[in-house]
Order: C-alpha cells, then sequence, then structure tokens
C-alpha cells in the first residue's frame, strides 16, 4: 500500500490499524533544537480522542503517545521522531457481522477489490483512528511555526450555521463547549441536535473552519505546488471530508471583478481578503481562513440493504461504537494538517534562501 507519507521537507509516514495493538508514525526533517512543550502535544491528542463527551463514539481510548527517538532531554535531535499510540479499547467482535458484506459509503468494498483482503474490523486502514498520528505530527508543527496561529471550530452541524464571520468570534471559546463552536448558543442547539441524531441511529455532516493567522508572505510555490493546494490536498486527505474552499470560495463565482479584487493599502495589506491570505499560491501576509466540509459518517445504526461478498443484495445493520458527528473530533485534525503543510512550507523557504 502506496501513500502513507505526507510532505516533502517535514514529512510524517503513519501506521497502524484501528482494531491492531498500535498506530504510530515517523516524523523526518524536524530541525534540530525545537524545545518541545510535550504535554501541548498530549493535549491536542486529548482533543482529539475518542468518549471525550456523550455526543462522540465512546470508545474509551486514553491516546497516549509514547516517543521512541528523535527527542533528547525535552529537544528534537534532528533525526526522524518515531512514536507510537496502543490501541486499548478494541472490541473487534461488534464488527464480525460485516466480515463478509460491504458497508454502503464505506472503503469496506473498494480496499477489498483492490487488495484482495481487508481489515474488517473497525474499518483497519480505513479508519479514522489513524488521523491520532496526524495530530501528533501536527503538535509538533505548530511548536516549529511559533508565531503562528491556527484556529479550527465547528462553523455547522447539518443545516444549523454559524453566520458570523470570524473576525467577530472569541476562539478562546472553542474549547468550551462539546461540539468546539465558539458562539455558546449555536453550540448548544448543535449539539442537541446532535443528541437527537443519535437516537435515531443516524449520522449527520457538517463544517470546519479554520483561520491561520501571522503567516509570514512568501510561503508557496507557484505553479503545481501552490500553497492553497496543498492545503486543500491535506484536508481532502482526512476521512470523510467532501469539500475544501477557501477564501471568497464558491461564492466568490458569483461575483464581479470590481467587486471581489482586493485593493491594497500602502502597508502591503489589502482592504478586503477574498483571497483568503493567498495571491498566486503564494501567501500574501493576510490572515488564511478555509472551509472544510464532512459527510454523516457512513456507518449508522439503522438497517439497510447492502452487498455481500458474493454478489448479493443483503440486509444489514451498523454495530459499535461510532461518532454520530464526525466534526467536533474533526478541529483539532483539521488544525494539525495545516499545521503540517506550513511548516513544510516554511522549511522549504529557508532552503531557498541557502541556495
Amino acid at each position: 500500500m502506496a501513500g502513507n507519507s505526507f510532505g516533502k521537507l517535514f514529512t510524517l509516514t503513519t501506521f497502524g490499524e484501528s482494531h491492531g495493538p498500535s498506530i504510530g508514525g515517523i516524523i523526518d526533517g524536524c530541525p534540530a533544537g525545537i524545545i518541545l512543550e510535550m504535554n501541548a502535544i498530549q493535549a491536542e491528542l486529548n482533543r482529539r480522542k475518542p468518549g471525550q463527551s456523550e455526543i462522540v463514539t465512546q470508545r474509551k481510548e486514553p491516546d497516549t503517545v509514547e516517543f521512541l527517538s528523535g527527542i533528547f532531554e525535552g529537544q528534537t535531535t534532528g533525526t526522524p521522531i518515531g512514536f507510537t499510540i496502543k490501541n486499548t479499547n478494541q472490541k473487534s467482535k461488534d464488527y464480525s457481522h460485516i466480515k463478509d458484506v460491504y458497508r454502503p459509503s464505506h472503503a469496506d468494498f473498494t480496499y477489498e477489490k483492490k487488495y484482495g483482503v481487508r481489515d474488517y474490523r473497525g474499518g483497519g486502514r480505513s479508519s479514522a483512528r489513524e488521523t491520532a498520528c496526524r495530530v501528533v505530527a501536527g503538535a509538533i508543527a505548530k511548536q516549529l511555526l511559533k508565531n503562528v496561529k491556527i484556529h479550527a471550530f465547528t462553523s455547522s452541524v447539518g443545516d444549523l450555521f454559524l453566520e458570523k464571520p470570524y473576525q467577530e468570534l472569541d476562539f478562546t471559546k472553542i474549547e468550551s463547549n462539546d461540539v468546539r463552536c465558539p458562539d455558546e448558543t449555536i453550540a448548544n442547539q448543535m449539539i442537541e441536535k446532535i443528541k437527537a441524531i443519535r437516537k435515531e441511529g443516524d449520522t449527520i455532516g457538517g463544517t470546519v473552519t479554520c483561520v491561520i493567522q501571522n503567516v509570514p508572505v512568501g510561503l508557496g510555490e507557484p505553479v503545481f505546488d501552490k500553497l492553497h493546494a496543498e492545503l486543500g490536498k491535506a484536508m481532502l486527505s482526512i476521512n470523510a471530508v467532501k469539500g475544501f474552499e477557501y477564501g471568497s470560495g464558491f461564492c466568490g463565482a458569483k461575483m464581479k471583478g470590481s467587486d471581489h479584487n482586493d485593493l491594497f493599502n500602502d502597508d502591503g495589506t489589502t482592504k478586503t481578503n477574498l483571497s483568503g491570505g493567498i495571491q498566486g499560491g503564494i501567501s500574501n501576509g493576510m490572515d488564511i481562513y478555509f472551509r472544510v466540509a464532512f459527510k454523516p459518517v457512513a456507518t449508522i445504526i439503522q438497517k439497510q440493504n447492502t452487498l455481500d461478498n458474493q454478489g448479493n443484495i443483503v440486509e444489514m445493520q451498523g454495530k459499535g461504537r461510532h461518532d454520530p458527528c464526525v466534526v467536533p473530533r474533526a478541529v483539532p485534525i483539521v488544525e494539525a494538517m495545516a499545521a503540517l503543510v506550513l511548516a513544510d512550507y516554511l522549511l522549504l523557504r529557508r532552503q531557498e534562501s541557502h541556495q
């Protein structure tokens, strides 16, 4: 299986399955001499871990990261950083009913047809549990980025939208509620909606908005390695993501150029920021902001018709512990992938400046 690595200079390779002994990764290209706040790394994992509230999966995993290499006396050595996260609360028997059938809109069918074999326990390698490894790497990348601030938050659940522009939001309130929406009123409505959906044995989608501030000018490469293209790839690599837009996004397609152009101030900033902080594929120093759409989780606790591996249409019902809405736990994953992209481009720019 290819495609398990991300990045060019600051790279992450992950391994492991949802119900294997552990998951983990190797971070390569991280510069030496970075003094790491280890508690901050674990804190990021705690934001993503299952079982943290009643609106997420009730699988109980401590998600404690163990570093095996690349860190000495609290700082990076410049060598590969190896780490593992043990799986401690597997209930593999919950998945025995899908051994010979393919769940609708899941990776079961495509994995088996591509590889001829699949680990049906919790989705195996296709499980979103793999994203815990991304959060570890992203937490280290954040510490490399120093002054760059990355804030992601839940901006919609189903048809409930946070309408306020991000400039009017208090990012310190993101972690004040289970759904990670910085508006208390909308957050409570989102939580009640997710609870109702869960009672129906169903799931629901939503969106995560991410705002990146204090980004230096000049990150990104024109043509095929545009900054927004890499951010799009990073977000679309996250499980359940169905869409990505930055800046004005699809709304920009409705506008005239005279309305959409970001006019300059004399200091190089712009009066508006419909470009989303990126022009010509290169950061321009303004806030980068984008939105990521997540589909409803494919596994639902309702009876559905599906296909078995003998070509028969059969009835099945989902079992096990699943998120009724993946969005609240996806917030730190979105931040992590954004941090990985920016760290990679920061190192690329340093390399270019020394040539």
